[in-house]
C-alpha cells in the first residue's frame, strides 16, 4: 500500500520492466494523481473515496489467450462484491465497466509487461454524488452497499480472482459465467468505434479471448457500448 502515487499501473508496469516485479505482485494506494482507464482515459477520485490497485501476473497460457483477462478481472469483482453483499446485483458491461443499478461502480485496464500482464482497479467506494467523475458513474456508498472496508474488499477480491484464474489456467471455460452476469450479453446496442463511427447490433456471445460476438456473427476487439433500450 502506498500512500500517493501517479498511478499503480504505471508503478507497478515500471517494477515489471526493471525485473523488480514477481508474480502475484499488488500495489494499492489512497490517492493517485494520474490514474487512468482503457483507452488512456483520465480516472480521477479524491483521496480515500476509490479502492485502486494494480496486479501482476504471469499466465501459462497463449499470449492470443491473454485479452480475457479483463472479462476474467470484472468476473472476479462482481462475485466478490456480491460476497460482501448477497443482496447486491452488480453485472458486467463490456469489456471491463462493473455496475450496480445501471451506473457504473469500477473499471479495469490491462496491458502486456514483460512476461505477464499488470491488471489495474478502480472501484468506488465512498464518493458522494458531487465527487462522481461522469454522470453514469456511482459508488458502492451510494447504492447502499452493506460493506465499504476497502481492505476487505481487496482481499476477497484477490482470493476469488485466484480461484477464477486457476480454473481458466487448467483449461476451463468460464464464458457462461461472464454470459450469465453481463448485461450487455442478449441485448442491443450501440458500438462507438475510436474513429467516430457507429454500428447498432444486438450481443449475442464472447470469445475465447474476450471479444464482442454480434448477432450477424461480426466480432469486436475495441469500442464503447451503449445500452440500447
Amino acid at each position: 500500500m502506498v500512500e500517493v502515487t501517479g498511478s499503480t499501473q504505471d508503478d507497478l508496469t515500471q517494477l515489471v520492466a526493471d525485473k523488480k516485479a514477481s508474480n502475484g505482485d499488488v500495489i494499492a494506494t489512497e490517492f493517485q494523481s494520474a490514474g487512468r482507464g482503457r483507452l488512456d482515459r483520465k480516472f480521477d477520485a479524491p483521496a480515500t473515496s476509490a479502492l485502486m490497485f494494480s496486479f501482476y501476473i504471469e499466465p501459462q497460457s497463449e499470449k492470443s489467450d491473454w485479452s480475457f483477462f479483463p472479462l476474467l478481472t470484472g468476473l472476479a469483482a462482481i462475485f466478490a462484491l456480491t460476497k460482501l453483499d448477497p443482496q447486491s446485483s452488480p453485472t458486467l458491461k463490456w469489456p471491463n465497466d462493473i455496475l450496480l443499478s445501471d451506473g457504473k461502480v469500477g473499471g479495469i485496464i490491462a496491458q502486456v509487461s514483460g512476461d505477464g500482464v499488470t491488471i489495474g482497479v478502480g472501484i468506488n467506494v465512498g464518493m458522494t454524488e458531487e465527487e462522481l467523475p461522469v454522470a453514469h458513474a456511482t459508488s458502492l456508498a451510494l447504492q447502499q452497499f452493506s460493506n465499504l472496508d476497502r481492505n476487505l474488499i481487496l482481499s476477497t477480491f484477490l482470493t476469488t480472482f485466484e480461484e477464477l484464474f486457476t480454473r481458466w489456467q487448467n483449461g476451463e471455460d468460464l464464458r457462461h459465467l461472464y454470459n450469465e452476469r453481463s448485461a450487455t450479453i442478449g441485448h442491443d446496442i450501440r458500438i462507438e468505434h475510436p474513429d467516430g463511427s457507429h454500428k447498432n447490433a444486438k450481443a449475442v456471445d464472447v470469445t475465447p479471448a474476450g471479444e464482442l460476438i454480434l448477432e450477424d456473427g461480426s466480432r469486436v476487439t475495441v469500442g464503447d457500448i451503449v445500452h440500447l433500450r
